[in-house]
């Protein structure tokens, strides 16, 4: 095994490596740091980056809305960063996470819920680990 060394980063070195979209964004994966499971894809701009790395939970950048957001901020369904990993481009970023209830703002562990079935239509393959109705209200 090719032994692999430790590159300690500050967060100004971080930021100066993300290679940022157009749009000052970089697209960000979750995943579960004990099931190994994808959890959810969002965005970060540089506060975002900035915030997580303060705070120890995730934050994120809406595109939708044009704003900054605390994952678990209203559900209380947080992310505990565990690592931090940027990938070999630049351009990617992947969170290891404790994840606090779900990750899914429809009540699912994970926002990947749904396969592909071999009737070629998706098809639910997990069950709610809470009910979003209870926690955001009615939609």
């Amino acid at each position: 095994m090719i032994p692999t060394p430790e590159i300690r980063m500050n967060p100004g070195d971080l930021l100066a490596a993300i290679k940022w979209n157009s749009d000052g964004l970089v697209p960000v994966i979750v995943q579960d740091h004990v099931s190994r499971d994808v959890l959810m894809m969002a965005w970060m701009d540089r506060s975002a980056v900035i915030a997580t790395l303060a705070t120890g939970q995730t934050h994120f950048y809406s595109r939708s809305r044009q704003a900054a957001w605390h994952k678990g901020g209203t559900s209380g369904h947080v992310q505990q960063v565990v690592e931090l990993k940027l990938d070999c481009d630049g351009d990617t970023l992947l969170i290891i996470a404790q994840q606090v209830g779900g990750a899914c703002h429809e009540g699912y562990h994970s926002c990947f819920f749904r396969s592909l079935g071999d009737t070629g239509l998706l098809q639910v393959t997990a069950s709610k680990v809470f009910e979003a109705e209870a926690v955001y209200g009615t939609k």
